[in-house]
This record gives structure tokens, sequence and C-alpha cells, in this order.
């Protein structure tokens, strides 16, 4: 008991470190869609480049990141036979050198990948994207020491640190988009020097770069030598890559899937890549802000329960997990079909940004909206899998997953060419991730015996009759308003202040310990 308000005040900050890191995180996108211009091809040029550094490092390391790193360190700190700073040290190197040799390969490779990626560009816009590309890459090397410095300062405690390193990124990138606009860049591909290209793109890296030499400076506070290993022996490769081989699986086939999604949307007509993006960028921060906060603190106490092999713990830090991120998904999701399009207009409608490509994001922003309760449920039960050690069922439910949402994306390209394909596309993301969510949640209950369903589904249901009730009064205060604007700022506060109320009053208990930990103490 007496570890409650250290675990409180954690949470807290926490919760704080990555709102910050992902409302700075919103304001580099705002920036870049000021100075690019939502539906310019300049910025899908952008776009299509700056995913590549990430889906290549998804594929070659990101996965294991996720599933291996917490919980082969938290071993390893348990046994004290193993010297822990040396095998630290040894992993680090092993990242370092591996990493190095994918960012030589891949930027050699450039012009085949942007081919296989984007074949819907025009020769000029291609060109720009292999140019990006190629000084983009780097950030495969910088991600990969960010993710395993986050790792080791998790095991050790330091659960806020990782949420805060994101903001140098976000900084940097945000200055840039800024300096560009000063130096007089615009949203016309053709008509973009030389030197305005290398600004963009140098800067973009420079804020991945950042990032990690924030977490690097922590680790070395928190008693790490940071030292470069010739010898990686003494690390358990082999296990790591056993460990890493199903979720290598499961990465591959999420990346076909992205691949595919991206050829299509290339191939959506102009402004298509970029407003796709966004949409997913604004999908993806209630669920990081929240749900990812939720599985970097669960994790651990999951892998050490895991380890005393107490199943009941497991499934008690689970459910924990899942309803208190269901307490703020659920209204959030609700807000996102409801509110997409007048959102994404008050955001977006700005500077080069096209008014009709501003909508077009908040209509697929709406058709993101259902998936985002299943999506967050299915990656935390997810995690479950990775404490208990076990990669391969997790890879091969993921592998079912990018299989259906494959399936649906090409049969929703067919049936709705255009750019309305974008929203199809998006919706196709809610179907997959509910049968994802309904796979797990069922084999995971025969492998630690329960998951606490009679709670999660009472708790779950109380959410949604009060997110119902209060979503329908809010929206209809914000349209009597009109303009986007006051149905925004109307609908929000109606609705949020009559959820609180209607959720105290229905007795949503994961409110209440919502609300304790976020809750300054008095001094």
């Amino acid at each position: 008991m007496t570890d409650q308000p250290s675990s409180a005040r954690t949470g807290r900050t926490m919760v704080i470190a990555t709102l910050v890191s992902r409302i700075t995180g919103f304001v580099r996108t705002l920036a870049l869609v000021a100075a690019l211009g939502l539906g310019t091809r300049l910025l899908d040029a952008y776009t299509a480049a700056n995913v590549l550094p990430n889906s290549i490092y998804e594929l070659v390391m990101g996965g294991a990141a996720a599933s291996v790193l917490v919980p082969l360190l938290v071993r390893v700190t348990a046994d004290d036979g193993v010297d822990e700073d040396l095998f630290t040290q040894r992993l680090l190197s092993l990242v370092f050198y591996g990493l190095s040799a994918v960012v030589i390969v891949t930027i050699s490779a450039a012009p085949l990948i942007v081919d296989l990626t984007v074949p819907g560009f025009g020769s000029a816009q291609r060109a720009l994207v292999v140019d990006f590309t190629r000084i983009f890459l780097p950030q495969i090397l910088f991600y990969g020491l960010s993710a395993t410095l986050a790792a080791i300062l998790n095991v050790r405690g330091r659960f806020a640190t990782p949420m805060w390193a994101p903001v140098a990124n976000n900084v940097v990138v945000t200055a840039t988009a800024a300096m560009f606009l000063l130096v007089g860049g615009t949203g016309h591909l053709e008509t973009l020097p030389q030197g305005q290209m290398l600004l963009l793109s140098i800067g973009t890296s420079a804020g991945v770069g950042a990032q990690m030499v924030v977490l690097a400076v922590v680790t070395r506070r928190a008693g790490l030598p940071l030292r470069l290993r010739a010898d990686p022996r003494g690390i358990a490769v082999r296990r790591i890559m056993a460990m890493a081989g199903w979720t290598l699986v499961s990465v591959t086939a999420a990346q076909v899937v992205l691949i595919v999604v991206n050829r299509l949307v290339s191939q959506a007509g102009p402004g298509a890549v970029g407003v796709f993006s966004n949409a997913y960028t604004l999908f993806q921060l209630p669920y990081a802000v929240i749900a990812v906060t939720v599985i970097t603190g669960m994790l651990p106490r999951m892998s050490r329960a895991a380890s005393r092999r107490d199943l009941s713990q497991v499934t008690a830090d689970l459910s924990h997990g899942l309803r208190l991120a269901g307490v703020v998904l659920v209204p959030v999701a609700a807000a996102l079909v409801l509110l997409g399009p007048h959102l994404a207009v008050l955001l977006f409608a700005h500077g080069n940004a096209s008014p009709a490509a501003a909508h077009l994001t908040g209509v697929v922003l709406a058709a993101y909206g259902p998936a985002l309760v299943p999506f967050a449920g299915y990656q935390i039960m997810l995690r479950a899998y990775y404490a208990l050690g076990d990669t391969r069922t997790p890879a091969l439910i993921s592998v079912v997953v990018s299989a259906a949402l494959l399936v649906l994306s090409l049969v929703a390209a067919r049936l709705v060419p255009g750019r309305d394909m974008v929203v199809a596309l998006a919706a196709c993301t809610a179907l997959a991730y509910a049968l994802g969510f309904v796979i797990v949640a069922q084999l995971l209950r025969r492998r630690i015996g329960r998951i606490d369903g009679h709670r999660l589904l009472s708790s779950y249901g109380r959410m949604s009759v009060a997110t119902v009730l209060a979503a329908g009064l809010g929206l209809a205060v914000g349209v009597g308003l009109g303009g986007s604007f006051a149905v925004v700022c109307a609908a929000t506060a109606v609705g949020a202040s009559l959820y609180v109320l209607i959720a105290r009053l229905l007795r949503v208990s994961e409110f209440t310990i919502l609300t304790a930990g976020l809750r300054v103490p008095r001094i």
C-alpha cells in the first residue's frame, strides 16, 4: 500500500508528459500543413517520404522493441549473475551496428523503395520523394536507439522521461516549418528550391536526432555509461531473435498492408496522401495519450507478475488497464464520429491548406472514430502475451487482422474509387480491429483463465450509456449555434460536462480512479 501515492504521481507525470508531447506533436502537424499546404502535391511528397523511415524501422526492429526489450531487461535485472550494465551496453551496440547497416542499404535502394510505395506519383513528385527519403532514412537509427534507451529507462523506473523526449523532436520540426515559411516557402512543388528542400529534410531528421540525444543524456544521468561494445556475446542474441521472430512476422504483415494502402491512396488523387495521413494522426492522438500511457505503466508490472506465474495479478492489471483506457476513449471515439469534419476544418483550413481537403480530412477522421476503442483494447491485450513471453500467439493474431484489413481495403478501393476511397479505407480499419479485439479476447481468456469479462462489460456498458446521453445533447447544442468553432467548443464543453455528471451518477468507478490519479496533491 505504501507505493500507491508514488504510483499515482508517476501515472500523473506520465499523462502530463504524454499530453505535452502529443500537443506539441499536433502543433508540429499544424505547422507543416500551414507551410506545405493540405491538399498539395508537396505535402503528399513530404508525407510519403517521412513515412518510410518509420515503416522500415518497424519492419526491422519496431516490433521487437515493443514485445521483447522490456520483458528481456526485466529478467536481466532480476538475475544476480548478470552484469546489467555490460548487458545493456552490448544490447545498445547491437542496435547501433545493425541499424547503421540498414540505413546504408536503404539509402542506396531509395528509388526502388519509393516506386514500391507510391506508384501514383508523377516524375517530378517522385524525384522529390526520393530526395526527401535519402535524407530521412538516418531516422531509422535514431528511432532504434531511442526505443532501446526508452526501454532501459522504463525498466529502471523512469517512465515519464521517454514520454517527454518527443517534445524535442516536435519543437525542432515546428521550428523547421516556421523557417520554411520565413524564407518564402510555398506549397508549390514546381517552385521548391534545393535549399528549401534541404531545410525541410535535414530539419525533420534533426528532430528525431534531438529526441534520441535527450534520452541518451537522461540514461547517462540514470547511471548507465554509454559505450559501444564490439562484442555482442553474452546478451543471448539467439534468444532475442527467437522472441522477435514471431513479432517480425506480424510486423511484416502490417507493413505489407501499409504499403498496399499507401499505393491505393497515392492513386486517389492530388492531396489524398496528406489527407489520409493527417486524419490518421488525429485518430492516433487520444490513443497515444491514454492507451500508450496505460501500456507503458502496465507492461513492466505484468512482466514481473508473469515471471512469478501470478496469472491472477496479470488479469487484474489487464482489466484495470482496459477499464482506465475505456473511460476516456469511449467518449472521445463518439466525439471523433460526430465532430470530425468540424474539427478538421477548424484545425486545418488555414494558410496554404485547401478547405475542401480539410473537410475531407474530417470525414476520414469520423470514419476512423469507431476503430478507437477496439484498436486500443486490442493493443493492450496483446501486451499481456508479451508479458507472458509469448510472441507467437499475438503475431498470428496480427497476421489475421492484417489479412482482414488487406482484403477489406482492396474491396473498398474497387467499390469506392476516387477521393472518397480514403474514407472507405478508414472505415475498413474499424472493422478489422473490431475483429482483432474479439479474437484476442477469446484466446487470451483461454490462456490465463479469465480476463474479468463481466466487470469489463459492466464498466463499458455504463461508459457507453453516459457517452450516448452526453453526446446527443452536446451535439444538439453545438449544431444550434452554427460554425465549426462554435460547434466544436459548445459540443465539447456540454458533452464533457454531461459525461462527467452521468458517469458519476452511474457509478463508473474508473472515472473516479482516473481523476484521483490526476489530482495534484495538497502540500
